[in-house]
């Protein structure tokens, strides 16, 4: 019996192997962790669900569950990044439970925890997880080895099911999750604003009309001993305090008119944009059609908006015109301030563009920038028109 020559070896065919790209075996790894981590999720759920109904009746209860739908979250975080590393699904993170309501009481900490609507909702997807985990588990091992050439094809069909169960029961419920969440972000800035605008009038009293009128006080006293022996260096002193008096006065009316001017309180926007105009370096043309006066907040908002803007202007434009437009649209209040400046203006150029966006998102406004190199300068800024309220319903409310 004659035998056939052996190949060379690098006449040999290459190894056998599953022709499937990265994905699909993502995908198929995916499909064969489903049934451990359905068994630990259902488990996790019949436990919490049946220990904690079971000793309701009793005090540990109802704060079991509370305290386990915490865990329930958990779960839901390790199955969002499971699918974000292995499925490519892209879910926003729900807005984190409240826990500082500990501090007004245990009863207003166990009720957020009862209510809170994304544990219930990762508990459901753990409790109808394990017959799904069974079956994929199943067809995906047995189609490794039977039917591996339309495996990427059921592997897909059984991944895109995962994928639409991540975002129906991981996701963020509503809109309105994702509005608590900016809102709770847009409070922090507010409250760091808050801060920062106290320090400032803190600083600005202790270091300009606090430091002046100890002075003064200071020069009174010695005016007074010399008022006996000598009278006219008791009358120059005298003179001079007075001067210093004036000087004192002019820094409390500039600290005051930085808090809330008089001119916006008695006049409204038209007036106070237009005293803010007169001081600025640059000719400033000022236009504001408005058929009411919008609420105290918001006046103050846009007041303090344009000043800003209009000092940018000043300090840092090159222009040698500008202009301010106020008008209402719809239910929003409209600023524009341009000028004809060197432009290259950015949020991120350290001329507080950043910190006035900041501040009209936090009271749902916006701020749009538009600075090409070379100029125009043009920001466009959007505030929420609230009406403003009559003296005798503010009392009202406030009663």
């Amino acid at each position: 019996m004659t035998m056939s020559p052996s190949l060379p070896d690098n006449d040999r065919p290459p190894p056998a192997r599953f022709a499937l790209d990265r994905w699909t075996w993502k995908e198929i790894a995916y499909l064969l962790a489903n049934l451990p981590m359905a068994i630990v999720g259902f488990v996790y759920t019949v436990f919490l669900v049946g220990v904690g109904a079971g000793l309701s009746v009793t005090v540990i209860g109802l704060p079991l569950l509370a305290a386990g739908l915490g865990g329930a979250r958990a779960l839901g975080r390790a199955e969002r990044s499971r699918a974000r590393r292995m499925l490519g699904v892209r879910v926003e993170e729900p807005s984190p439970m409240v826990r500082g309501r500990r501090d007004r009481g245990f009863f207003s900490w166990l009720w957020s925890g009862l209510k809170d609507p994304v544990g219930w909702r990762a508990l459901l997807y753990s409790f109808i997880r394990l017959p799904w985990g069974v079956a994929t588990f199943a067809v995906t091992l047995v189609s490794l080895f039977v039917l591996w050439p339309v495996l990427p094809y059921l592997a897909r069909g059984l991944t895109n099911a995962d994928r639409a169960m991540v975002r129906g029961l991981l996701s963020p419920s509503d809109e309105l999750e994702r509005r608590i969440a900016e809102l709770e972000s847009d409070r922090g800035v507010v409250v760091d604003t808050a801060a920062a605008d106290l320090r400032r009038i803190e600083r600005d009293l202790h270091d300009g009309a606090q430091a002046r009128l100890v002075a003064l006080a200071m020069g009174l006293g010695l005016a007074k001993e010399k008022l006996t022996d000598d009278p006219e260096a008791a009358a120059r002193m005298v003179d001079e305090a007075h001067g210093e008096v004036k000087v004192a006065l002019q820094e409390l009316r500039d600290l005051a008119r930085g808090i809330h001017p008089a001119v916006l309180t008695d006049r409204g926007l038209d007036a106070a944009l237009s005293a803010i105009a007169s001081r600025c370096t640059v000719p400033v043309t000022v236009s504001v059609q408005l058929p009411a006066r919008p609420a105290e907040a918001i006046e103050g908002i846009a007041y303090f908006t344009v000043s800003e803007l209009l000092q940018n202007v000043s300090k840092h434009s090159r222009a040698t015109a500008a202009s301010v437009d106020v008008w209402r649209s719809g239910d929003r209040l409209m600023l524009q301030v341009g000028d004809d400046g060197a432009g290259g203006a950015r949020l991120d150029g350290g001329t507080g563009m950043a910190g006035l966006a900041d501040r009209l998102g936090a009271v749902d406004g916006l701020f749009v920038l538009d600075s090409p190199e070379g100029g125009p300068t043009t920001v466009t800024a959007e505030l929420p028109w609230r009406d403003r309220l009559a003296p005798g319903a503010e009392r009202a409310g406030a009663a």
